[in-house]
């Protein structure tokens, strides 16, 4: 028992070592990379032998950690909100089969979009999923969820999703933790042929099962540590809050709550809580970051008389994170506006490193394509994604991670000239080769660009699942060796990258081209390292 300040993503990597985790599958993504490379950096997971590279996207995490659990040994699958869009096929089919050993699933969500494209709330998936849900409110709560999680996913014969969102991940709290357990031996599930082939007449069993699952999950949200009531006499106003927006309430009332108020961190949402709240009270407000996932379902099963208040009706905002201020007005207690950001702390964007190849990739590009009427750019999800800013304005599109290819591909077919595609080294081997075989198939009239800095670059600089095999990939997938060329993004090099990149365009047909330079945030980790 030792008590440590970790960061939310801390506490739960931790736990997962400690309750005898064998192998942890993810790719980089903020908030949730921190948990990985806390396992990769911890003395303890190496001596213990826990799995722990990474994986080329989220789905082949999801699908690897499944198969660990399908031999006997308990597995963590980490990705961020739009990771388990990706990794959907694997984690809904997840919940027909069950699992053999412990499975936990996280997902870090995004609220306001500190480093995303959309702020999705994942809760919607484990509904749709018809799974268990944890969601802690601190750090000690992830730490014991996870630890506890796993025996709860092996007692119930499911995965459980574990949702944090970014503040939970990058905050800071005293975490007491707990005694190691052994990992599971290597065993098989007796019935597995019954179970892990989804067949469409065994998967109508399965969905049978997993229909009479329900109750053993609403009883062990019922009777959940987590999920928790607090008795006031005012019982003009009932309070629902979920997750990390428990904290928002409780800065509210430092002396203690004065309206009755149920805590929910497990789910399903435990009804007889929920009725025993909505009988005693006039009216409900429901404080959840992220979307109205409690607010929608309390009003399907309470009934169409009672008043709900939250984000569906404008108390709290529709969009954004939640703050104890804004919590605040939605209880109707004054706030005060003490200070105001002055403009020279004002949020400003992002930049790409001074020195970055990618800089000298997009000058090149844009004084070439500035020679045709109308260019198009579709870029993808990377640092290199900042070349859609000021000074390059180089990008016209970036919507998930693979789309730049396979959006080029369908701007070509309708006639588009010249159709360009931006895509980094690790989103290339992430979701964009499957896109490129696209194109290969029908010579698609475009020009592909991959931006190889040798790393994952966005993410604190991961390996890369591509490094020295970009030319071998795209060969297999069927590129003309006379179109596949490579350049190295220099100023010395300038002249050279704009004839490339003007034959290339020019050629009828599909082209490729490896712009390659490492990235210089971990050269300079390298060389520091090398000087010790």
């Amino acid at each position: 028992m030792e008590k440590h300040l970790f960061l939310g993503d801390e506490a739960i990597a931790q736990a997962a070592i400690d309750a005898g985790m064998s192998g942890v599958y993810a790719y980089p993504g903020t908030p949730s990379t921190e948990i990985t490379e806390y396992i990769q950096n911890s003395a303890t997971a190496k001596q213990l032998g826990i799995h722990s590279n990474w994986s080329s996207n989220e789905k082949t995490a999801l699908e690897t950690a499944l198969g660990m659990c399908y031999a006997g040994k308990r597995a963590l699958c980490c990705m961020k909100h739009v990771g388990l869009n990706v990794a959907a096929d694997c984690f809904m089919n997840a919940s027909m089969t069950g699992i053999h050993g412990g499975m936990i699933i996280i997902t870090a969500d995004d609220p306001s979009m500190h480093s995303s494209q959309n702020e999705q709330d994942n809760r919607v998936y484990g509904n749709f999923a018809m799974i268990p849900m944890l969601e802690p409110s601190n750090q000690q709560e992830a730490y014991d969820m996870v630890y506890d999680g796993f025996e709860l996913s092996e007692k119930l014969g499911y995965p459980i999703l574990l949702r944090i969102t970014t503040r939970m991940a990058h905050s800071r709290s005293g975490v007491v933790t707990r005694p190691a357990k052994e990992q599971n031996g290597l065993s098989y599930p007796a019935d597995g042929r019954q179970r892990f082939i989804l067949l469409p007449a065994l998967a109508r069993k399965r969905y049978k099962t997993l229909l009479a699952a329900q109750e053993g999950f609403n009883t062990a949200s019922e009777e959940s540590v987590y999920n928790t009531y607090f008795d006031s006499p005012n019982k003009k106003l009932g309070i629902i809050t979920t997750g990390i927006a428990f904290n928002y309430l409780s800065e509210n009332f430092p002396n203690g709550f004065e309206n009755p108020v149920l805590k929910i961190c497990q789910y399903p949402l435990p009804k007889k809580q929920l009725i025993k709240l909505a009988e005693e009270c006039d009216e409900l407000l429901v404080i959840e970051e992220g979307y109205p996932v409690v607010e929608e379902q309390l009003k399907g099963f309470l009934g169409k008389g009672l008043i709900v208040h939250g984000r569906l009706d404008g108390t709290l905002p529709r969009d954004g994170e939640l703050t104890p201020d804004l919590v605040g007005r939605a209880l109707g207690k004054e706030v005060a506006t003490y200070y105001t950001i002055p403009p020279v702390v004002e949020m400003r964007p992002p930049a790409l490193c001074q020195g970055c190849g990618h800089r000298d990739l997009y000058d090149a590009m844009n004084e070439v394509l500035n020679e045709y009427k109308e260019p198009k750019v579709f870029g993808d999800i990377g640092c290199y994604t900042l070349g859609a800013l000021a000074p390059f304005r180089a990008i016209d599109t970036c919507v998930d991670m693979g789309a730049s290819i396979t959006m080029g591909k369908g701007a070509a077919d309708a006639g588009c000239f010249p159709a360009v595609s931006v895509i980094g080294d690790s989103t290339f081997t992430h979701s964009g080769m499957t896109g490129l075989l696209d194109c290969v198939n029908e010579n698609t009239n475009m020009l592909l660009i991959i931006s190889d800095n040798e790393t994952t670059g966005m993410t604190g600089g991961q390996d890369s699942a591509g490094t020295g095999r970009l030319e071998s990939i795209c060969l297999g997938i069927g590129v003309e060796p006379a179109h596949l060329r490579s350049l190295i993004p220099l100023k010395k090099n300038y002249e050279e990258m704009k004839q490339l990149i003007r034959e290339e365009i020019e050629y009828k047909g599909l082209s490729v081209i490896i712009s390659r330079r490492e990235c210089i945030q971990t050269l300079a980790r390298k060389k520091k390292a090398s000087k010790k």
